[in-house]
């Protein structure tokens, strides 16, 4: 199954943008532009958190804003912005990055930010 959402504008939620975003079960693949096109991807194993937001006007036109906190080194904060279908794609990302995460057997280890303990006296 994946997922293929264009970011929409605000006003009545057209999609009149240039931004895609195509969600896999292994990967997050955003490209941008039109005279100038980037591609990034994303690891599905890499997403630790996924935080979904929607204000009012989002709300209004169904609409919202996911916010995926990774470990990728490009894109630590992955944010897709003003999407339909937000709260079904949010599950989505979790459900697939936590079995990524157990087919390639990836331990995430959280830095707790101890900071420099020093031992000495």
């Amino acid at each position: 199954m994946e997922y293929r959402e264009r970011k929409r504008l605000l006003f009545f939620g057209l999609p009149f943008t240039f931004t895609k975003y195509v969600i896999q079960e292994d990967r997050i693949t955003i490209v941008n532009g039109f005279f100038k096109t980037t591609e990034n991807d994303c690891y599905l194993y890499k997403v630790q958190d996924v935080e979904h937001s929607a204000d009012l006007l989002e709300k209004l036109f169904r609409l919202g804003t996911l916010t995926c906190y990774t470990g990728d080194t490009t894109h630590p904060k992955l944010v897709i912005r003003h999407v339909r279908n937000s709260r079904r794609i949010k599950e989505f990302v979790l459900q697939e990055s936590e079995e990524a995460r157990r087919k390639r057997r990836a331990v995430s280890m959280l830095d707790i930010g101890a900071g420099d303990l020093s031992w000495e006296e």
